[in-house]
């Protein structure tokens, strides 16, 4: 454990002094292909920093944090794009702290005119990861949030604790639990993260997840409340280019297709580098298929929608009973297989017992040093 300390500090080391030189060269290399060539190199060792580290936590972390997101952070700020160009004043701190954390500043609401009036903004509303044009469903209040991320930290805790006992229990339930398990360690992963950064910010941030389990289709599920961090990146790094694209040659009410399929095979394959650096072992594609499948349907869905026109709805409870059901039963199909098979599952319960280990011998050499002095 110590020795994996040891190299995560090496890589949050790598990192912090990238980002320096990044930060530098925005004010001093103007945006284009020139800063492209300046940022390539940390690119690409912010794909190698994760091979650095053994932990199944950390080494993913660092691959969604760094490789990924980071990764693509700082590609649309090399074109003067994206959350780290949003502000030519931004400070160093600032900069480093949404280039290496998931993190979405929450826009400040427009302020009231004199007359009681709110100004409003006249451009258009970003068009979404799903297809449409809208946005993210007003977050919940900061009382019943934080009351909710208690709520899951507790039965994350539990839900470790059964999974010790996997062994007693039929395959199925295991990939149930497994599902429950890599949606509350993500959204309190994130969350703690996020209170973090608010803490050394000063800012509001937008949520992470927006209660998936009650997403009543695929483009409800995929834009507006799974991971909208990664959602967030992706928008203006692949859909919104490939949607530029698409428009000059299908025209604009078909552009968002292609331009939904290519986001899901880009968040494949950058699932597939996750799973990698977590088992070390050679990729099966079954993630990339499980993207391909879910941005297929998704894009099905959307012609469906464009064909009915809204004459026909399923009832909220059914669509959400079928859009749950699927993305679940097709992640025991297509997502999990591979993470099972290179036992990350069982290496990652292994690190929580290492951790306990190593607190409670740092407990007692502090114990033991209070009685000596």
């Amino acid at each position: 454990m110590e020795g994996e300390f040891g190299n995560l500090i090496e890589v949050l080391s790598s990192i912090f002094a990238c980002l320096f030189y990044s930060y530098s060269l925005g004010k001093i290399v103007p945006k284009g292909k020139t800063r492209l060539l300046c940022v390539v190199p940390v690119v690409c060792l912010f794909l190698y920093l994760p091979l650095h580290l053994s932990s199944v936590h950390l080494g993913g972390a660092t691959a969604f944090f760094i490789s990924w997101l980071g990764s693509f952070k700082l590609l649309l700020f090399a074109f003067g794009k994206g959350p780290l160009a949003s502000d030519q004043s931004i400070s160093i701190g600032r900069f480093m702290a949404i280039a290496c954390l998931p993190i979405e500043i929450e826009e400040i609401p427009p302020p009231k005119h004199q007359n009681g009036h709110i100004k409003t903004d006249p451009s258009p509303s970003k068009p979404h990861l799903n297809g449409q044009n809208g946005n993210t469903p007003h977050p919940r209040s900061a009382k019943s949030t934080t009351l909710n991320h208690v709520i899951k930290g507790f039965l994350l805790v539990i839900l470790i604790g059964i999974l010790y006992y996997s062994e007693h229990f039929h395959p199925n339930l295991i990939l149930v639990l497994h599902c429950l398990y890599i949606y509350l360690l993500l959204e309190f992963l994130l969350a703690m993260v996020g209170v973090l950064a608010q803490a050394l910010l000063g800012l509001e941030l937008k949520p992470h997840f927006n209660e998936p389990y009650l997403s009543t289709s695929l483009q409800d599920f995929w834009g507006r409340r799974w991971n909208l961090m990664a959602t967030s990146i992706l928008r203006p790094a692949v859909y919104e280019p490939i949607l530029d694209h698409s428009t000059r040659f299908i025209g604009r009410k078909w552009a968002p297709l292609p331009a939904v399929m290519g986001s899901f095979v880009v968040s494949g394959l950058m699932h597939e580098l996750i799973y990698y650096y977590q088992g070390r072992v050679k990729p099966t594609w079954e993630v990339t298929w499980f993207f391909i499948l879910q941005g297929s349907c998704l894009t099905v869905e959307i012609l469906l929608k464009k064909a009915l026109r809204g004459r026909f709805r399923l009832p909220t409870p059914v669509s959400v009973v079928l859009t749950v059901g699927f993305v679940v039963v097709t992640c025991f199909w297509l997502f999990f297989p591979q993470f099972l098979r290179s036992e990350a599952d069982v290496r990652m319960l292994e690190e929580y017992v290492a951790l306990g280990a190593y607190m409670k011998n740092v407990a007692q050499t502090f114990q033991k040093w209070l009685s000596s002095s």
